[in-house]
């Protein structure tokens, strides 16, 4: 750098400084570790566990997909009414819409009770939650920590790029929900209105899975180690805290008052009650007792100061890819192979594995950038003979129907394989350079045939009408085949797209940034 260049640089990195005005992350802050409960056989979904795992194989945990997002919120509250020791819970985001305000109302209520609630939630998206952070923190029973946080301040996340990139370009994406250490809910869903059928404008096609058995225990072993590390804080070693969190708590309460009021007559409410009643009448066979591999990322992930091998998820998810030996289906709402990737799926069907992709398509993409690193790896994956599937703008979600108006953009956000249609991956990775190298992600590879068979049939039954198959003409141009009112089209560009969308993802296919994607 020259001398003008340093100079310019401190000038840039002074003012940025005087506008964050606040002091570095202090990760010595003092906190007090905690772990999981181990004597949990005694409460109410203990008692109803022991029970199941008796009479199912050893070595095996109990499973039951939740594609629906209304059952997946549904889900999760109804496992928070049922807490009797504790909830521990880790999500990337959590707004502050309807569904989120349900789902902070159920884990506060929790508290209430005398249940110990530790939610752990990534920085990214946390602008302006301080004082309702401090406030829930406040309660005896309800704990919060926040990993990897940025500076707070006007321009906090700005300084802490400039400073320390390394650290605050890790991101913990891992999610996940367990209470009482016996039922855990794993997979890509984040907290908000769009991942479970409540918003109007938007729909996401997600995927999660309740987990019943020793996957739980697995689970709470992983929140521990993310709960425990160094960069998971407190809320007031680094928040700008409020005079008073108590009198801030009861603010909150008056807030998730009236969102329970507002929304307890709705269309909405009443599916949700409705789901509840059906879950509370399931009997025992909805669980599928199954082989399963619990795959996660350490928290050290990307730390260049630890040495030694680290608890990593990618190696297993390859090794789960590479025993294909008939079909493999990866669905990725955010897919940017580099190289390497796109020479893992190429030599799969090279050796007679039917490979297929589904992914989003530019209109139904949420990250147009992450269109524009994905956009070049079509051509040398269709020359290899791997099918390309990109999901509508226009899709079904199930779930959304209750609300969602007909013209509401639908974007997948499903992170998943399946090999063989007897081997499934569900999680939070997505199959892009962030999730592999960046991200900490998690998920379970579960050994099912009925459940493989289950999400094979609704691939095979949404390809046609929920998507746009992509290949390559005779001259080597990229098409996309579409079906609109029973008729095939053929579209030459983007299908949905507006122009706008189309210059920015071609704008980003000539950035070097597909590392960060």
């Amino acid at each position: 750098m020259s001398v003008s260049g340093s100079v310019r640089f401190f000038l840039i990195a002074s003012i940025l400084a005087m506008l964050s005005g606040c002091a570095s992350i202090d990760f010595d802050y003092p906190r007090t570790e905690s772990t999981k409960f181990g004597d949990t056989e005694d409460t109410f979904l203990g008692s109803k566990t022991a029970a199941l795992v008796a009479s199912s194989p050893a070595a095996k945990s109990g499973f039951h997909p939740l594609q629906d997002g209304i059952d997946a919120l549904t889900a999760r509250l109804l496992l928070a009414e049922r807490a009797e020791r504790s909830i521990d819970t880790q999500y990337y985001l959590i707004k502050t819409d309807t569904a989120s305000l349900a789902f902070i109302d159920a884990l506060l209520r929790a508290a209430d009770r005398g249940v110990r609630v530790r939610l752990l939630l990534d920085d990214v998206f946390t602008k302006g939650y301080d004082p309702g952070m401090a406030a829930l923190d406040s309660h005896p029973n309800f704990e919060i920590r926040v990993f990897n946080p940025f500076n707070r301040g006007a321009a906090g996340k700005a300084w802490s790029g400039l400073t320390n990139l390394s650290r605050v370009n890790r991101r913990m994406h891992t999610k996940s929900f367990t209470v009482d250490n016996q039922v855990t809910i794993l997979g890509g869903r984040n907290i908000a209105d769009e991942y479970f059928g409540a918003r109007v404008d938007a729909k996401f096609g997600d995927l999660d899975v309740v987990g019943v058995g020793s996957v739980a225990n697995g689970v709470s072993d992983m929140f521990d180690s993310f709960w425990n590390h160094h960069t998971a804080l407190p809320v007031p070693s680094f928040a700008k805290m409020p005079d008073d969190p108590a009198a801030e708590l009861e603010l909150l309460r008056e807030r998730l008052l009236r969102s329970r009021e507002q929304i307890k007559n709705t269309r909405y409410a009443d599916a949700v009650r409705a789901t509840t009643l059906a879950f509370m009448d399931m009997d025992n066979n909805v669980l599928e007792w199954a082989p399963y591999r619990l795959v996660y990322d350490s928290p050290d992930k990307g730390v260049k100061s630890k040495t030694g091998p680290a608890v990593a998820i990618t190696p297993k998810l390859v090794e789960a890819l590479h025993s294909a030996e008939r079909e493999l289906i990866v669905v990725s709402p955010y897919f940017v192979p580099r190289k390497a990737g796109i020479e893992i799926f190429s030599k799969l069907q090279a050796r007679g594995v039917d490979v297929t992709i589904i992914t989003n398509s530019l209109a139904a993409n949420n990250q147009i950038t992450v269109h524009g690193g994905y956009a070049p790896s079509r051509k040398p994956l269709l020359q290899s003979g791997v099918k390309i599937y990109e999901v509508r703008a226009d899709a079904d979600v199930p779930g959304s129907e209750i609300v969602a108006a007909s013209g509401a953009k639908a974007t997948l956000h499903t992170k998943a394989f399946l090999v063989d249609r007897n081997k499934i991956f569900i999680g939070s990775f997505n199959f892009d350079p962030r999730s592999a190298n960046l991200n900490t992600e998690s998920g379970v590879i579960i050994e099912s045939v009925k459940i493989g068979s289950m999400f094979g049939r609704l691939v095979d039954g949404g390809v046609t009408s929920q998507t746009y198959e992509v290949f390559l003409t005779e001259d080597d141009k990229v098409r996309w085949r579409g079906f609109e009112d029973g008729q095939e089209v053929v579209y030459k560009k983007e299908p949905q797209s507006t122009w706008s969308q189309r210059f920015i993802a071609g704008f980003m296919r000539l950035m070097p940034i597909r590392g960060q994607l």
